[in-house]
């Protein structure tokens, strides 16, 4: 499987956002950067969170480690809401083999 990769450089002019912004969400740890023959690259599936993270940070003037914090909360809900999605779908388990028995 081939991994599409957006020059940094490149995406940084493109979105009007500093080249440094990118450099500190590397340094914590929040995207990963890929340099292959010279050149920085990002991978194409980290530019949602990419735009995300820009708009905390320029928008609501969110530092690098408040974004940090609000990463691993939305994690946490996207984990409990596919654990909460999972449960239901084991309860209507459940009930619909309760309904069996009683239409017997």
């Amino acid at each position: 499987m081939q991994t599409e990769l957006i020059i940094v450089s490149d995406y940084c002019q493109k979105s009007r956002i500093e080249p440094s912004f990118i450099w500190m969400l590397e340094e914590g740890g929040l995207i990963d950067i890929r340099m292959i023959e010279g050149e920085h690259y990002l991978e194409l599936s980290q530019l949602g969170r990419l735009e995300q993270y820009s708009r905390l940070y320029y928008d609501l003037s969110i530092n690098i480690e408040g974004i940090d914090v609000i990463r691993n909360m939305l994690d946490r809900m996207e984990a409990m809401q596919e654990e909460i999605d999972y449960l239901y779908s084991r309860l209507r388990v459940y009930e619909s083999d309760e309904r069996s028995v009683t239409d017997m």
